[in-house]
């Protein structure tokens, strides 16, 4: 019977990873990589000899039947990152997706899993030390980078909800001051004739790795932060906009 790991994977400090997540990758036929040469790192410090493919969002079609191919031949594959978990803003639904297709009768029958090995993501970390509202919420993954992102800015400021979304060091200025802005807004200007409430915006940066930094306050606080430090505006972001 061929198994389908989705294995989590550190996001930045490379002991966040589980003994299963490290058997399993060194007992698999082959290793679906994001990128090898930052899978190679895991590789190193954990001694796993598996061979590895790169399987990203630009990757060609019959990359994928050949993947579906060797998993109709029996072998065991497995799924990482380059951090985090599959699937959660990266193409590794889209590769789930086709295997549940293609092998719906096996995958009922029990002739074939799909097994997920838990691990980080950087969502999950961000909210676990925000001390934000988060027994339900919003995450949008990363925004698009000019169309609807306004109209997101606006729905984030009116929800109730905490939402949540990663920006990369080249935008989040930007996105910093959309949001300082519209939450300045008057009532009279709020979105969809619903009274705007103040918001708090945390921002998580670098986590897990040797910088790693939270800074919490009201927009307005935040931007005047990062503007006054622009050494800071590097590395990953988890935005949090809450209550």
């Amino acid at each position: 019977m061929a198994i389908f790991y989705v294995i989590g994977t550190p996001i930045g400090n490379l002991e966040d990873i589980t003994l299963r997540a490290i058997r399993i990758m060194k007992e698999v036929d082959l290793v679906l990589c994001e990128d090898t040469r930052m899978t190679r790192k895991l590789f190193d410090k954990y001694a796993i000899p598996t061979a590895s493919m790169s399987y990203h969002a630009q990757s060609k079609l019959s990359k994928t039947d050949t993947i579906l191919d060797m998993l109709a031949a029996g072998k065991n594959l497995a799924l990482v990152s380059d951090a985090g978990t599959p699937g959660i803003s990266d193409p590794g639904s889209m590769l789930v997706s086709k295997i549940r297709e293609r092998f719906a009768p096996e995958l009922a029958a029990g002739e074939m899993k799909i097994e997920s090995i838990p691990g980080p993501s950087a969502l999950t970390a961000a909210l676990s030390i925000a001390g934000v509202p988060c027994s339900d919420f919003t995450f949008l993954g990363f925004l698009p980078h000019k169309k609807g992102r306004e109209t997101l800015f606006k729905e984030m400021i009116a929800s109730e909800r905490t939402t949540v979304f990663y920006e990369s060091p080249h935008r989040i200025l930007k996105a910093l001051e959309s949001i300082a802005a519209l939450s300045a807004e008057p009532a009279e200007k709020s979105y969809k004739d619903k009274e705007l409430s103040p918001k708090r915006l945390t921002i998580a940066r670098e986590l897990t790795k040797m910088f790693e930094q939270i800074v919490s306050g009201t927009p307005a606080e935040v931007l005047a932060y990062f503007n006054a430090h622009p050494d800071k505006v590097r590395g990953e972001f988890v935005v949090i906009i809450s209550a």
